[in-house]
């Protein structure tokens, strides 16, 4: 288990490393909230359970089955007893990681959470911005999608003003 130091702070990107979509929702597994917050798994699903009551479903959830052997894969095969994952991990939702900093109360779990409350807030920004741009981009969209046609006729009518098929105005002689 990689630890950081006390008084040092992971980067954003190994945070954001440890965010995972499961369903609708994005969570953040036991193991690795433990990892950033320099215990073992072990004690913060002891803490958890200990407080219960404060983690309703949709702020924490036991994977399922079915979650956790596509999980699995992703961490290749893990064998018992090497620091693999051998049950279902505890998911925990954003208000789930907040919830944690009630429990755990040491200076280093009060600032990763403080951290990680902060990245799922830019997340929700930059969901919300592209967001945004893409509704712009299709409302661009269906205006010219409209003028294909209006912009074919304006080249059709250019092209006879460049090369005009007019009649010769004058008089004509018998050898012309």
């Amino acid at each position: 288990m990689k630890k950081f130091k006390d008084s040092i702070l992971p980067p954003d990107e190994v945070v954001i490393d440890k965010i995972y979509k499961i369903g609708t929702k994005k969570v953040m597994i036991d193991r690795d909230l433990a990892e950033l917050y320099g215990v073992e798994t072990k004690r913060l699903k002891e803490a958890v359970r200990r407080n219960i009551s404060r983690f309703p479903p949709d702020f924490m959830f036991e994977m399922s089955a079915e979650e956790f052997e596509i999980l699995r894969t992703q961490f290749a095969s893990s064998k018992s007893g090497i620091g693999g994952l051998r049950y279902a991990p505890y998911c925990f939702t954003e208000q789930g990681v907040t919830m944690l900093s009630c429990i755990l109360n040491s200076e280093r779990a009060i600032a990763v959470n403080i951290q990680i409350i902060r990245i799922f807030t830019k997340m929700k920004e930059i969901l919300v911005r592209n967001k945004q741009i893409l509704l712009q981009l299709e409302k661009i969209e269906s205006k010219l999608t409209g003028h294909d046609e209006d912009i074919k006729v304006i080249f059709e009518y250019l092209k006879k003003l460049l090369h005009p098929e007019r009649q010769r105005i004058g008089f004509r002689r018998n050898n012309e």
